[in-house]
């Protein structure tokens, strides 16, 4: 009986770490997203980065905002760096796809491709951007993950 209760508590403390890694079993949401991003013609100390993530069929990543408080902190977040300090930079998300997830209610998503503006003020390039996503399919959510793309 104590070996069965001690492999119990080992296997529950492996599977923790695992899920706290981000390895049960499964990838990071960033394994479920291609992120490019460019950068459009200088004009007047801004530049406008466009963003572009592609989201593997069958996953979706939550919008910003998700409109849901529940999952704020899961919402898409776009950062842009040069130098590597955070510069500013307005970003404008697209409206999210509403979904209704059972026992949560509605929030919103973004599916497919998804395309998303930074105007960047006072920073010179190369620039960094971040894109942190958490995906989800029809039966999971991934821990959420962070792709970093250059921008010259």
């Amino acid at each position: 009986m104590i070996r069965q209760l001690l492999a119990l508590v080992l296997f529950a403390a492996a599977a923790l770490l695992a899920c706290q890694s981000g390895e049960a079993g499964s990838k990071r949401s960033d394994g479920k997203v291609k992120v490019e991003a460019k950068a459009g013609k200088a004009d007047g100390g801004k530049q406008t980065i466009a963003v572009t993530i592609d989201i593997d069929k069958g996953w979706h990543v939550y919008a910003n905002p998700v409109k849901h408080p529940m999952f704020e902190e899961a919402a898409t977040v776009v950062e842009i760096r040069a130098g590597g300090k955070k510069v500013d930079a307005k970003v404008k998300y697209p409206a999210g796809t509403e979904r209704t997830e059972k026992g949560v209610g509605k929030l919103q998503i973004y599916e497919g491709q998804v395309v998303i503006e930074a105007v960047v003020e006072g920073g010179t390039g190369p620039y960094e951007v971040s894109v942190r996503v958490n995906a989800c399919d029809e039966g999971k959510c991934l821990p959420s993950g962070t792709v970093k793309v250059k921008v010259p």
